[in-house]
């Protein structure tokens, strides 16, 4: 029996979610338009308008509807700081830690030699010309404790101190491996807190 087409095109573009693979997608698929029409209309209409709305903050790098994110409009934040993240959910988990007034720069990646991601691929040029404003005294380093995440962190180290900048590091609280988003957020807390220089 030969799937409708519109249903293979639906099945094939919830293939593109993480962690979902063939199986996965035509359930959802099927599950979608046998008991949630509802559910799947409105899932069709917000990704529409978030695929024609949002957009990167063109200071933080971040995701925003407008120019400019809330947290860079934000004049009670500390501009001397700058944290640096790979990811809007590593910057998300950092906020929701509450310790954090300053601001932020998310790479939207990170260094990964092997897939062919290189500094460019990380708006590395971009994340310079804003820590070199003359505003920012340490860049915070939050990148993930991968092996590409560290990568990413001396690199940027390395980078920023030639530059005459302070740089801390987020603290080991965050487990060896793990990645922000997964981790709770007593321990990014702990771990923002007890950043250290590199």
């Amino acid at each position: 029996m030969k799937t409708p087409s519109s249903l293979a095109l639906l099945t094939e573009a919830l293939r593109h979610l993480p962690g979902v693979g063939p199986k996965s997608a035509q359930r959802m698929a099927y599950h979608l338009l046998q008991h949630d029409r509802d559910g799947a209309a409105l899932l069709g209409r917000a990704l529409t308008q978030a695929v024609e709305k949002i957009q990167h903050c063109s200071m933080c790098n971040t995701f925003t509807e407008n120019d400019l994110c809330e947290v860079c409009i934000d004049g009670e934040r500390d501009a001397t700081l700058l944290c640096v993240v790979e990811t809007p959910t590593d910057q998300l988990m950092i906020e929701q830690t509450l310790t954090y007034k300053g601001l932020y720069f998310v790479l939207m990646g990170r260094l990964s030699p092997l897939d062919g991601i290189g500094p460019k691929d990380i708006q590395l040029d971009r994340l310079i010309l804003r820590a070199t404003d003359g505003t920012v005294a340490e860049v915070v380093l939050a990148t993930n404790f991968t092996n590409e995440g560290e990568a990413t962190a001396h690199y940027i180290s390395e980078t920023m101190k030639a530059r005459g900048l302070r740089v801390s590091r987020l603290a080991r609280g965050v487990p060896v491996g793990g990645e922000l988003e997964y981790v709770d957020a007593g321990t990014i807390a702990r771990a923002m807190l007890d950043r250290r220089a590199t």
